[in-house]
């Protein structure tokens, strides 16, 4: 093999400024996914039918067909069918947050679930409302039980946001695909891309498992 990183070495600065495209399209969607997904696990464990039919619905929609054919949608159709043309930062923030919701959703739900009954029959007895029963006493109980649930989401969502660059947005490894096609070489520029995924990832990782030991020790 002829390998030479020294030719990339030029373009580093131009790679490494896409690793804030896929951070702003990460935090964006993780953040959109985290509240529709708490909107959407109330939905699903509500009494009230057309609530619990739209939560059960959209869920079986998102996970059951392709991210990528949702971003091209959302990308693509959107201009159609609504005469905005929609940037490709809103299009991947869009359909990733719609997406992870769904997955998210169901993560919470099952911890919400999880949390003894006591913990209900408690609050109820104490004349608490169901809202401030759910706020201040189940979701935080059930977000402890799930954090490394949706660390593995937050992680999946950092890895999907490659898509992005189907749609032309400056990512990662957009720049790195770029960077390929003009000097002609493809391994050296997407493998520097792909350690910096790995190290974005373990970075994460690490954050979450601290976060976990600190919330065991408050406990």
């Amino acid at each position: 093999m002829n390998l030479n990183f020294a030719q990339i070495l030029p373009s580093l600065p131009y790679i490494l400024q896409g690793i804030l495209v896929t951070l702003q399209f990460t935090l964006l969607s993780a953040l959109g996914g985290f509240i529709w997904g708490t909107i959407l696990s109330l939905f699903k464990i509500s009494n009230i039918k057309p609530l619990y039919a739209f939560g059960v619905a959209y869920t079986s929609v998102f996970r059951g067909t392709p991210l990528i054919l949702q971003l091209a949608l959302v990308y693509f159709a959107t201009p159609q069918l609504t005469g905005y043309t929609i940037s490709a930062l809103e299009a991947g923030v869009l359909t990733f947050t719609l997406n992870s919701a769904a997955y998210i959703s169901e993560t919470i739900r099952a911890g919400i679930l999880a949390v003894d009954r006591g913990q209900w029959e408690a609050a109820t007895s104490l004349g608490v409302s169901y809202k401030l029963t759910m706020w201040d006493v189940i979701l935080p109980q059930a977000f402890k039980n799930i954090l490394p649930a949706l660390v593995n989401e937050s992680i999946a969502l950092l890895k999907d946001s490659a898509l992005v660059s189907t749609i032309g947005a400056a990512d990662l490894l957009r720049r790195a695909s770029i960077v390929a096609a003009e000097k002609f070489i493809y391994f050296e520029p997407l493998l520097f891309v792909g350690a910096i995924y790995y190290a974005m990832v373990m970075v994460l990782t690490y954050a979450a498992q601290s976060l976990e030991r600190r919330m065991r020790l408050s406990d």
